[in-house]
């Protein structure tokens, strides 16, 4: 007789061999929880396919999906899709649930049937584990952050992989819509948090690593404009009218922004990732200028050009 786990944990994979086996052991360890691990192998070209095969074979929770490359959209309807659960939690490849994460998260929903989602606080680490920062919030700030209808003060979770939730509302809202490749977790928790609460724990139980491909640093500009199409179809719904002008508008606005995207690539990738070795030089200059250093270098590396790592590193080497 098969046994439907309490909890169906989902996870997008492409191309993720360096650091998949942490990702996959931090959530097969876990304890206190009956789970079930969906992987969507997201048209990956390396080896991870055969990392998810061995796993499957020695551990009958794991599930692996695998499709073409369509993006983590597309993916995580996929696993959602094939989710038994009556919770969901999602797990980002890269990344490490903390041991307790999955049973403390549950005992909230057990506990409290009016929440629809609960999310933890999220330690952020750089490329090389490196601490840079952690998010940590309150089920008040949360739910204040995502009543809100202007990108500058809508908040969502702490991380989009820090959540767990309930799948009766998942569905109930039609899950993840595959109009929005990007930004798609807001798009999901606007509309779960116009039907239910949803719950903030402080207590750090995941650990996110910040990539120079991720899409946050990749595709920011995209990101920024599917979060003002997200709350105008918010802000529509609100008002009791119909979403399906932002859609269709947002559709054509996506079509514009991928052709100038592709026309450009080469040149955007580079500007992309010395940004983003930047960034993680700034918050590492006070405590850690040794690394701060090697990640101004690494953002000169990317891109020769970009001023603003010449000059913080210039300032970071007359400070010593």
């Amino acid at each position: 007789m098969t046994v439907t786990p309490a909890l169906s944990v989902v996870m997008s994979v492409y191309n993720g061999v360096r650091s998949l086996r942490d990702t996959m052991d931090s959530v097969l360890s876990q304890e206190g929880v009956d789970l079930e691990f969906i992987v969507v192998n997201d048209g990956s070209t390396d080896a991870t396919g055969e990392i998810l095969a061995e796993y499957a074979s020695r551990d009958g929770r794991i599930n692996v999906l695998s499709q073409e490359n369509q993006g983590l959209t597309c993916a995580l309807i996929a696993g959602c899709a094939q989710a038994r659960g009556k919770y969901i939690a999602r797990q980002d490849c890269g990344d490490v649930s903390l041991p307790g994460r999955f049973a403390r998260q549950r005992d909230i929903l057990d506990a409290k049937p009016a929440v629809l989602l609960v999310s933890c606080a999220t330690r952020v680490v750089g490329p090389s584990d490196e601490e840079l920062y952690t998010v940590v919030q309150l089920s008040e700030e949360l739910e204040e952050g995502l009543r809100q209808l202007t990108v500058q003060k809508v908040r969502g979770p702490s991380h989009h992989a820090s959540t767990m939730f309930r799948r009766p509302a998942y569905e109930q809202v039609g899950g993840y819509r595959a109009a929005f490749p990007v930004a798609q977790d807001l798009d999901l928790w606007m509309r779960v948090s116009e039907l239910g609460r949803c719950f903030a724990m402080p207590e750090v139980l995941y650990q996110a690593k910040l990539a120079p491909n991720s899409i946050s640093a990749t595709r920011r500009h995209e990101q920024i404009r599917a979060a003002h199409s997200i709350l105008a179809c918010a802000a529509a719904r609100r008002a009791g009218k119909s979403e399906a002008e932002h859609l269709t508008r947002w559709q054509s606005e996506l079509a514009e922004l991928r052709a100038r995207v592709g026309s450009c690539r080469r040149r955007s990738s580079h500007s992309e990732h010395a940004r983003f070795y930047y960034f993680i030089a700034c918050i590492l200059r006070r405590n850690r200028p040794d690394r701060s250093r090697f990640y101004y270098w690494k953002s000169i590396g990317s891109w020769v050009l970009y001023a603003p790592a010449w000059v913080g590193l210039a300032r970071l080497m007359m400070s010593r």
